[in-house]
């Protein structure tokens, strides 16, 4: 058992008659090593895009809440008034008065 470490440690399995099986094992092995070290430095980039994404979309719809209040408030009949009394404008003195229209039928 000691004789084959050492063999492996000295790497005579890479020299042997059977070497381009070990060769080709190798290759192998790296190719796979390398997609998955490719595919785990992919996920970690997404992982940070989403959390980006996440943030911006909370904030914009911070800012959307924001700018909804202040067009609700400038909607209101009192900012309206307030807004139109320097035009001179003012609310009328007579109600509205509805006009009812005859069918011909």
């Amino acid at each position: 058992m000691k004789k084959g470490l050492l063999d492996i440690l000295k790497g005579k399995f890479l020299v042997s008659g059977d070497a381009p099986k070990n060769w080709m094992f190798l290759l192998f092995a790296s190719f796979l090593a390398a997609m998955m070290i490719s595919s785990s430095h992919k996920a970690d980039k997404k992982v940070h895009e989403i959390a980006a994404l996440s943030e911006e979309v909370r904030m914009l719809k911070s800012e959307f809440f924001e700018h909804r209040s202040t067009v609700q408030q400038l909607k209101l009949e009192s900012s309206l008034r307030e807004s139109v009394a320097v035009e001179g404008l003012g609310p009328s003195k007579n109600p509205p008065k509805k006009i009812k229209v005859k069918s011909e039928e």
